[in-house]
């Protein structure tokens, strides 16, 4: 018979094992020493297991986690893969007993089949323990190999602070001799801070715990769940991969006819995890404490300022801090802030409702007024309207000069999407700024204009209005002139912008430089629209030059897409690449998404590559252009779309479909001059390819004589109608102040050399012909030689000719002026040198790699390489990896 010894008072007596009691005489209750069981759906955890593993080597082992997380299954599981023995022992409250605790204590470790010897007194008094029977039981652990591994599960509900000291003092002695693991919902009373800094702990905390996307599709399959790959992370985010939450989830699901929706859908609030953390978590806390934790559940994020504030009290730091301690499903962010877990909140937020009907809305109130005077806008928007208080939601985005952030792409969809649930019947200057914002940014014109007419009202009758509405109003003033393609009104806005500018609290100006770049960037598109050039290009360059890196990231590109499209008009192609690639490249220089930005840059490098003979490059640029749903309802936008797909059209033979290219359905205040001109160009093209030559001439009759680029294509019209004279003296009245570009006069002596040719004058055609090719080939510039015609052939034949289109022109370029007329495979050169990655992924192309073994070689993501291969395109001028790895070659950057 298997006995043990029991003290009772100061003598020692045998007592069978069946008749063993505790110091109160009640016998052990069995069941506290037996390792819990698990169920057949548990998923065991290899990367915990070997942390548990790991944790032998140093005396004390915590894993501590929230109710559910899975500790005590994780250390049963992990127990049972063990060779030698584990004394298990779940602890209850001991009702402050530090005695009882004990002598459940040397139970565990003798139910375990640790002996020990006669020297260890069990205690007799439920209330204490003596230090002499304490330092037995750790002189009685010294030196034991293999030593006792004892397992204290929810250990969390030990509250006397002198059984925590007791059992350091034994772990300390004991030295080698004991492995201790705490099981538990809190932090022990423990001196943790000295274990730490001695490396004698080992920590498995409710971070480790959570179960990742690949653990939980185990767990899902487990019960008979296939859950596609992104409705797994979706779940696991909602839950923050708490096992009690996706183990409850999973069995609900079973039961529903469509599990991937219940548990894309599944309403927390109604549902048994919404019982279990009631009963685990809510209800185990004071009523004070519960009323905090409803009210905070109305915040994504809150600090002890801002609950004081919710609750009335002035004690929420201690609180919150307690139950982050207790893991009571309150997670610290850093720096103060702490947040609820999803799940718990959204089943708090259900019961504040039921508890305290109509003070929700008073909280989101208080939560708005409070994250306003802290200057965390995005929050107290959210909270504000959340309370349905429109006018001060709508007066915070005003006062805080935040309008413009309608117009940078930053926060532009969340704020549409916020402010879309504001009704009619909220009015006020405000408002009405707010929903003309909100239709300007979508090219409402109409309705945007109605706004601003009230608000003009508004402010007229109250002069008092802040200065931050008065500019904001003069900003959206800004906006719908150059919708209106009305520079004149631009002009104004811009002045009463200026005027009320020194009103405006200087932070304000430097919080949001994005406003004061956003302005600069509509009022130079107006005067470009214009045809105001110089005047376009002081503006813009200003914007372009603004600071305030991501927040005037998006202006910022579109001011020098703008200025590219300047450099294309001048007819200047090199300038105008190189502006518009800088421009993506400001985008890209702040992870933006890509394709992102306003897209008129692509328009103009799908112009310039048109220009030098280059038609696939340019559909893809203004295939990607269509991508970021560029605005049509944008003059310059338009115009500029209507330049590149119309000279598409035409180097591809097709007249009639560049003639509908070039007239965009616009309606503007002013016409402008560059764009009527091309409109009329292709117009007179058509007419001249279905032979009506007088009407192609008649076309262009008017002209403006102040833009060298339309009046050389005139010239050209002229010159292939047969009027060579007309041609010359248009040539002719083309000013040299202007100093127009090389795509001008690349075509320009090319109409001359024609007129020569015409005339018999074969040497100063050949003179001309030259003087293009040396400024062509520079710029790349293939299609003026394509447009030319058939005469120009004999003469790129001759000897002189032939060597300066060697190369780059020749041989065989010129073989008709439709889609046929290709040429040899343009010469590349890379305007940005490429980056150390782009050299990677390039290397890896030469070596036939897919784009999912070239992410797999660099440790990037499939995304990542696809957006370097795209930025490799562009720069290498190609759409294919095959013409990329041939490029490089040529360049010998392989």
């Amino acid at each position: 018979m298997v006995v043990s010894a029991v003290v009772t008072g100061d003598r020692k007596t045998a007592v069978p094992a069946a008749e063993r009691v505790d110091p109160l005489g009640d016998p052990f209750l069995r069941t506290r020493f037996a390792v819990p069981s698990r169920p057949a759906t548990f998923l065991p955890r290899r990367r915990l297991t070997q942390h548990l593993a790991e944790g032998l080597r140093t005396p004390l082992t915590m894993v501590n986690g929230s109710a559910g997380a899975g500790k005590t299954l994780l250390v049963a599981d992990w127990t049972a893969s063990l060779d030698r023995p584990v004394a298990w022992l779940t602890v209850e409250a001991e009702k402050q007993r530090p005695g009882t605790f004990w002598a459940y204590f040397l139970q565990a470790l003798s139910a375990s089949g640790t002996e020990l010897s006669d020297r260890v007194h069990c205690p007799a008094d439920p209330n204490r323990i003596s230090r002499k029977v304490l330092s037995e039981i750790a002189e009685d652990l010294v030196g034991r190999d293999p030593a006792p591994i004892v397992v204290l599960d929810e250990f969390d509900r030990v509250s006397a602070s002198e059984v925590a000291e007791q059992l350091e003092f034994v772990l300390q002695h004991a030295g080698s001799g004991l492995r201790l693991i705490l099981v538990t919902r809190n932090e022990p009373m423990l001196s943790l801070h000295r274990y730490r800094a001695a490396g004698t702990l080992t920590e498995i905390r409710d971070a480790e715990l959570a179960l990742n996307p690949e653990e939980a599709a185990a767990l899902l399959e487990l019960h008979g769940l296939s859950l596609p790959a992104d409705a797994v992370r979706s779940l696991v985010e909602r839950t923050r991969g708490w096992a009690a939450g996706l183990r409850l989830c999973a069995l609900a699901a079973q039961e529903s006819p469509d599990p991937e929706r219940y548990l894309k859908e599944f309403e927390a609030d109604h549902s048994t995890v919404a019982d279990f953390l009631l009963a685990e978590v809510l209800r185990r806390q004071p009523p004070a404490t519960q009323d905090l934790l409803l009210r905070v559940s109305v915040l994504d994020r809150f600090c002890p300022d801002l609950v004081n504030r919710l609750t009335h009290r002035t004690d929420a730091a201690l609180i919150l801090a307690e139950l982050h301690r207790d893991n009571a499903f309150v997670e610290q962010l850093g720096q103060g802030w702490y947040r609820l877990h999803p799940l718990f909140g959204e089943i708090l937020q259900t019961h504040l409702r039921v508890r305290h009907p109509g003070l929700e809305p008073d909280l989101h109130r208080s939560a708005a007024q409070w994250m306003r005077r802290r200057g965390a806008l995005p929050e107290a928007l959210a909270h504000g309207a959340a309370a349905d208080d429109w006018g001060f939601t709508a007066a915070a985005v005003v006062d805080d000069l935040a309008i413009g952030q309608f117009f940078t792409d930053l926060r532009s969809d969340d704020l549409n999407e916020l402010f879309s649930r504001m009704g009619p019947e909220a009015t006020g200057p405000a408002t009405e700024l707010v929903r003309a914002a909100r239709d300007l940014a979508h090219s409402d014109l109409d309705r945007g204009v109605a706004h601003l007419h009230h608000v003009e009202t508004w402010l007229s009758a109250a002069p008092e209005d802040p200065a931050a509405a008065q500019l904001s109003w003069a900003f959206l003033e800004a906006v719908a002139a150059r919708l209106a393609g009305s520079p004149a009104r631009a002009e104004q806005a811009a002045e009463a912008a200026d005027e009320v500018r020194p009103e405006v609290p200087p932070h304000l100006l430097d919080k949001h430089p994005e406003l004061s770049a956003l302005l600069l960037t509509h009022l130079g598109s107006t005067r470009l629209w214009a045809g105001h050039y110089e005047d376009a290009r002081a503006a813009l360059s200003e914007a372009a030059d603004c600071p305030g890196g991501i927040l005037t990231v998006l202006p910022r590109e579109e001011s020098m897409g703008h200025l590219a499209l300047l450099d294309y008009l001048d007819g200047w192609p090199g300038r105008a690449e190189h502006q518009a690639l800088a421009a993506m490249t400001e985008t890209e220089r702040f992870s933006l998404p890509q394709p992102s930005g306003s897209g008129i840059e692509r328009l103009v490098l799908a112009a310039v590559a048109v220009d030098r003979h280059e038609l696939g490059r340019a559909q893809a640029l203004l295939d990607e252009a269509a991508e970021l749903d560029l605005d049509t309802q944008d003059p310059v936008k338009a115009a500029g779309r209507a330049i590149a797909t119309a000279r598409l059209h035409l180097a591809r033979g097709n007249a009639r479909a560049a003639m509908e290219s070039a007239t965009p359905a616009l309606t503007t205040t002013v016409t402008s001059p560059w764009a009527d001109s091309l409109e009329r160009l292709v117009t007179s093209a058509v007419h001249l390819a279905e032979g009506r030559a007088e009407t192609a001439a008649e076309v262009l009759r008017h002209l403006p004589d102040d833009q060298p680029a339309w009046t050389v294509e005139a010239a050209r019209i002229q010159l292939a109608a047969g009027r060579p004279g007309a041609a010359i003296d248009l040539l002719d009245s083309v000013s040299a102040e202007r100093r127009p570009g090389p795509a001008v006069t690349v075509r320009a002596a090319l109409v001359r050399a024609q007129a020569a040719q015409m005339a018999g004058d074969t040497e100063t055609a050949r003179r001309f012909v030259a003087q293009a090719l040396l400024l062509a080939r520079r710029e790349r510039l293939r299609r003026p030689f394509l447009d030319a015609g058939r005469w120009i052939r004999p003469l790129l034949a001759t000897a002189p000719l032939r060597s300066l289109a060697a190369e780059w022109l020749v041989p065989g370029p010129v073989t008709g002026n439709g889609p046929g007329a290709a040429g040899p495979r343009p010469a590349p050169i890379v305007v940005q040198e490429l980056s150390e990655r782009e050299r990677d992924v390039l290397q890896r192309l030469a070596q036939m790699m897919s784009t999912e073994e070239i992410a797999v070689d660099l440790y990037l993501s499939v995304n990542t390489v696809k957006t370097h291969l795209k930025s490799l395109y562009r720069k290498l001028a190609v759409n294919r990896r095959s013409e990329a790895v041939h490029r490089a070659r040529d360049m010998r950057l392989l």
